[in-house]
C-alpha cells in the first residue's frame, strides 16, 4: 500500500504511515517538516459554513487522541470511519434497535451492545471533555502570536463550535456552555472568532459585541482575560495585575510560597508569571488594531490601563479580590519596581523557565491541562525561538486537547478522560454480574489491558525539585503521558483491576508488587482531617484564598478534602484488604477510620454532602453513602446514612427522577435543573440508596423505571444537562456518565433484588 498522509485537526502536521490508517492503535511517525511556521505575518484562515464530517477521523494511540481531516479521497477509502467516529460526530451509526427491555438486566445488555461499539482500539473509551468556554481562545491566541498556521478546516469547526454555544438570548458567551454571558467568555470568544477569520460585521459578532459593550467592554474582564489580550496586543500590560516570577524564589517555609498552591493554580501562574515578566506582546497587525476598536467602549488611546486593573463585571466577579490582594497588588505595582533589579528579575525568570522545562519533560509536552499548555508553548517560543524542539513538540501536543463533535471543534478540559471512564465501565459491568458472560469477555479484557498499560511505573526524576507528588503505581485521569495521578483515579482504576483480574477467565496482568505500589501511593493522600484531596495532600492554609487572583473561580488556591475522593480511596482500600489482608494492615485500618470520620463530619445538617467534581449534592451523596456502607453503616444502623438517604429521597421528582442543576455548585444550595429529571442524577441517587440498603424499594424502582424510559431503542441514552464541575463555577461534560451510571444502577438492582420486571 502506498504511503498516505492526513492533515491533523489543529496543527497542520502530517502523519504518515506505510500501512492502513484503519489500524488505529499502530504507532506512526511524525513528519515535522510542516511544523515550522513559514509565514512571517499572520494569515487569516479561509472559513466555510462547515466541513465535510465524513472526512474526520479519530486516531487513538495508546490512549492519545488526535482528530484528523482527510483531504484526499484515497485517504478516505484507506481509513474508513469507525462507529465511534460517526457517533462522536453526530452522524447516523445505523445500529439496529435492540429488543424492548423487560427487566433491568435487559436494559443493561442493550446499553452494553451500544457502548462496546464505542470502545477504541487501545481498549479504552473516549469522549469529549468540554464545557469551559475560555480554553479555545487561549490556544488560538497562542497559535497566532507564535505564527503557527491554522488550517482552514480547524478554523471553520472552532468557529462553528463557538457560534453554537453563544447565549441564545444575548449572543454572548459564558464561563462554560450553560453559563450566563460574561466579559471573560464574550471578549475572549469574540477575539478568537475574529482571529479565525470571522468578519466584524457578521451578525453573530455584531450581537456579541453589543452584549460585550453593555457589560462595559474588555476592560471589565477578569485577570486571565486581561492577560491573554495583553499577549495579543489588544490590551496593554498595565491593565494586568502583577504576577511576579520572584514568588518562585521564596523559601519553601513561607506560608504563601507557590508550591503550597493547588496544582492547577501554580502550574498556570508559573508560565503566566514568566510571560508577564517578559511583557511579551504580539506585533500590531491590522487585525489587532481592529480589535482595539471593537472590544472597548471608549477610544483605545484614552484608556487608563492601570486604572482598570481591578475593574470587573459582576458576572465575572465570583470571588472578589480581598483587601489583602488589592494591597499586595498595589505594592507590587507601585513599590516593588524600585527594588526589582534586572539581575534579580532574570534570576526569577530563569528559575521559572527551568520549572516550565521540567513540566514539559515530565508530561512529554502534554502538560497538566489546556490552560498551562499553551502558556508553556508561548514561554518556550519566547525563550528558545520558533524552530526550537520544545516549540515543535508543543505545536504537536496541543492537538491532544481538541475534540470534534456535532457542534464543532472544542477544547477539552484535559487531554481526555481515558483511565477514569474505562475504570468505571469495568466496575459497572462487574456490578451487573456480567463479567463472566463470554459476550463481554473481549471488551473487558481489552479494557484491563489498557489500564495495565497506563499504570505509571516510576516517580518523576526531579520530584522534589518541581514539587511533584509521589506517583509510582498510580493511574492518571487521562493518559500515562500526561503523568499526573489523582487519588480517586488511582482508586477507581485499582478497584477495576482487582475485581476483573480475579474473575475467572481474565489474565492477572498486574503482579502483587504493582498493586502494592498503587496502595503505597494512595496512602500518601490523606490530610490531617482524615479526608483526601485530589492531586496531592493539602499544602497550604485556606487563608490563601485571600490571594485568589482568578476571580471567576472559588476554592482554587489550595487542595481541599473531598467526599468523592475520600470515598474512592476508602472503597479501594477495603477491596484491597479483602485480597491482601496482611499488607500494611494497621495503617490501612487507621487511614479508613479517619477517612470515614471525615465523611461523617462533612455531612451537612440537612443530610447532604457538597460535591466538588460532579453536580453536586446528588453526586457527593452517592459516594458518601458508598463509603459508609463499605464499613457496614447503612440506613438501618447509621444516623449519617439515614440522613443522607432522607435528603436524596426528599429531592425525588414525581416522575421518579432527580434533576440537579450546576447552580447548586455555585450557590451551595440544592437547585433543580430547568429541563427536568436527568438520567445521570437519577442513577447517582438510586446507587446511593441501594448502597445504603434503603428500605423502600418502590422509590428506587420508580427511579430506575425513569432511567429505562429514557433509553433509546438502540440501547443508548441521549446527552442531557452538564454533569461535572471544578472550582465551584466551571462546568465539565462527562458524556460517558450517561452510560456508566445507569448501567451500574440497573445492574446493582438486578444483583441485589433479582432481575425481575419492575412493577
Amino acid at each position: 500500500m502506498a504511503k498516505t498522509s492526513v492533515t491533523s485537526a489543529t496543527d497542520g502536521s502530517t502523519l504518515s504511515s506505510g500501512s492502513s490508517y484503519a489500524k488505529a492503535g499502530e504507532k506512526r511517525a511524525l513528519n515535522s517538516d510542516d511544523q515550522t511556521p513559514t509565514a512571517s505575518t499572520y494569515k487569516k484562515p479561509k472559513l466555510s459554513e462547515h466541513t465535510d464530517y465524513s472526512r474526520w477521523r479519530l486516531l487513538a494511540e495508546r490512549g492519545r487522541h488526535t482528530w484528523h481531516y482527510l483531504q484526499d479521497d484515497e485517504d478516505v477509502k484507506e481509513w474508513p470511519q469507525s462507529f465511534a467516529d460517526k457517533y462522536f460526530l453526530g452522524l447516523d451509526t445505523h445500529l439496529p434497535d435492540q429488543p424492548s427491555p423487560k427487566t433491568p438486566l435487559d436494559s443493561v445488555k442493550n446499553a452494553l451492545e451500544f457502548i462496546k461499539e464505542l470502545q477504541l482500539p487501545p481498549g479504552h473509551w473516549g469522549c469529549e471533555y468540554g464545557g469551559p468556554m475560555f480554553l479555545i481562545p487561549g490556544a488560538v491566541i497562542t497559535w497566532v502570536v507564535t505564527e503557527t498556521p491554522i488550517p482552514d478546516h480547524t478554523a471553520t469547526e472552532i468557529t462553528r463550535y463557538i457560534f453554537n454555544h453563544a447565549h441564545p438570548e444575548d449572543g454572548g458567551w459564558g464561563l462554560h456552555t450553560e453559563g450566563d454571558s460574561s466579559v471573560f467568555g464574550t471578549a475572549m470568544n469574540y477575539t478568537a472568532c475574529r482571529l479565525l477569520g470571522v468578519d466584524a460585521e457578521h451578525p453573530v459578532m455584531v450581537k456579541a459585541r453589543g452584549t460585550l459593550h453593555k457589560m462595559g467592554g474588555a476592560t471589565n474582564g477578569p485577570h486571565w482575560a486581561k492577560f491573554w489580550l495583553s499577549v495579543l496586543g489588544v490590551c496593554q500590560w498595565e491593565i494586568v495585575n502583577p504576577v511576579p516570577p520572584e514568588f518562585w524564589l521564596l523559601p519553601d517555609w513561607v506560608p504563601f510560597a507557590p508550591w503550597r498552591w493547588w496544582i492547577h493554580m501554580r502550574m498556570v501562574f508559573l508560565p503566566m508569571s514568566f510571560i508577564w515578566s517578559k511583557r511579551f506582546t504580539y506585533k500590531p497587525i491590522p487585525l489587532v488594531l481592529e480589535l482595539r476598536k471593537e472590544l472597548f467602549v471608549q477610544d483605545y488611546d484614552s484608556i487608563n490601563w492601570n486604572a482598570h486593573r481591578n475593574t470587573i463585571y459582576k458576572v465575572d466577579n465570583y470571588h472578589p479580590k480581598t483587601w489583602l490582594l488589592k494591597t499586595a497588588n498595589w505594592l507590587l505595582v507601585n513599590i516593588w519596581p524600585y527594588f526589582r533589579t534586572e539581575s534579580f528579575a532574570k534570576k526569577a525568570e530563569d528559575y521559572v523557565f527551568k520549572q516550565i522545562q521540567m513540566e514539559d519533560k515530565n508530561t512529554l509536552f502534554s502538560n497538566l491541562g489546556p490552560v498551562n499548555g499553551p502558556m508553556n508553548f508561548l514561554a518556550c517560543y519566547i525563550t528558545e525561538g520558533p524552530n526550537a524542539y520544545s516549540v515543535q513538540r508543543h505545536r504537536e501536543r496541543i492537538a491532544d486537547f481538541f475534540w470534534v463533535g456535532k457542534d464543532g471543534l472544542l477544547m477539552n478540559g484535559t487531554n481526555g478522560v481515558q483511565c477514569w471512564d474505562t475504570a468505571f465501565i469495568i466496575q459497572a459491568v462487574m456490578d451487573a454480574g456480567l463479567a463472566e458472560d463470554p459476550k463481554y469477555h473481549p471488551m473487558l479484557t481489552a479494557a484491563l489491558e489498557f489500564l495495565e498499560d497506563q499504570q505509571i511505573r516510576e516517580n518523576v526524576d526531579d520530584q522534589d525539585i518541581c514539587y511533584r507528588q509521589q506517583r509510582k503505581g498510580g493511574w492518571p485521569f487521562s493518559t500515562q503521558d500526561q503523568g499526573y495521578v489523582v487519588s480517586d483515579c488511582i482508586s477507581e482504576a485499582l478497584k477495576a483491576v482487582l475485581l476483573l483480574q480475579r474473575t475467572p477467565g481474565y489474565p492477572k496482568l498486574l503482579d502483587d508488587q504493582r498493586i502494592y505500589d498503587a496502595i503505597d501511593t494512595i496512602l500518601t493522600y490523606q490530610n490531617a482531617s482524615g479526608g483526601c484531596a485530589s492531586y496531592e495532600p493539602t499544602r497550604g492554609s485556606e487563608y490563601l484564598e485571600m490571594l485568589n487572583a482568578a476571580e471567576v473561580f472559588g476554592r482554587i488556591m489550595i487542595e481541599y478534602d473531598y467526599p468523592e475522593c475520600t470515598t474512592a480511596v476508602v472503597t479501594a482500600l477495603s477491596l484491597f484488604t479483602k485480597y491482601y489482608p496482611d499488607y500494611r494492615t494497621e495503617e490501612i485500618k487507621v487511614f479508613k477510620d479517619k477517612a470515614v470520620a471525615y465523611i461523617r463530619r462533612a455531612q451537612r445538617p440537612d443530610g447532604s454532602w457538597y460535591g466538588s467534581w460532579g453536580v453536586c449534592f446528588t453526586y457527593a451523596g452517592m459516594f458518601a453513602l458508598e463509603s459508609l456502607a463499605s464499613l457496614g453503616e447503612t440506613y438501618g444502623n447509621s444516623t449519617h446514612s439515614r440522613k443522607g438517604c432522607d435528603f436524596l429521597v426528599s429531592k425525588q421528582r414525581s416522575d421518579g427522577g432527580w434533576s440537579e442543576s450546576y447552580r447548586s455548585c455555585e450557590s451551595g444550595v440544592y437547585t433543580e435543573h430547568h429541563t427536568g429529571s436527568q438520567v445521570v442524577m437519577t442513577a447517582w441517587a438510586c446507587i446511593g440508596l441501594m448502597e445504603a440498603d434503603y428500605p423502600d424499594r418502590a422509590l428506587i424502582e420508580k427511579g430506575l423505571k425513569h432511567i429505562i424510559s429514557k433509553q433509546q431503542p438502540n440501547g443508548e441514552w441521549l446527552q442531557e444537562a452538564i454533569e461535572g464541575v471544578f472550582n465551584k463555577t466551571c462546568m465539565m461534560a462527562y458524556p460517558n456518565y450517561k452510560f456508566i451510571f445507569p448501567i451500574k444502577a440497573l445492574g446493582m438492582y438486578a444483583k441485589k433484588y433479582g432481575d425481575i420486571a419492575l412493577p
